[in-house]
């Protein structure tokens, strides 16, 4: 048996109008990078909910999620090793802490050690 539809969020959260004005949510302002020496970047090493495996995680990006990409791409590159960059974050495997904020040092972030 399908389950009953009971609101909005059930549907899709789509909402309809017949006002002529109504722009809706696709006029979201684009988020800009911030540039390097702007940035406020924590460097944090952690194992927690990875099976043991150790990972260096880089926050407080602030940008698209385009130039997050990128960066973490550079950085799991000259690290020659995996992860992922989402949700602001940058997750490099492997505890390479101080060559990550060495990395980013050099291209003018500023970058702070938390945690151990």
């Amino acid at each position: 048996m399908a389950k009953k539809k009971l609101g909005l969020e059930d549907l899709g959260g789509f909402v309809f109008s017949t006002n002529d004005d109504f722009e809706g949510n696709e006029h979201k302002e684009t988020e800009e990078t911030l540039a390097p020496e702007d940035q406020q970047l924590e460097a944090h090493f952690s194992s927690k909910g990875r099976g043991g495996k150790t990972v260096t995680i880089i926050k407080g990006f602030e940008g698209t999620n385009e130039d997050l990409v990128i960066l973490g791409k550079k950085l799991k590159k000259k690290c020659g090793v995996g992860g992922s960059a989402k949700d602001g974050e940058i997750i490099i495997q492997g505890d390479d802490r101080e060559k990550i904020m060495e990395l980013l040092i050099k291209d003018g972030y500023n970058v702070k050690r938390v945690g151990g």
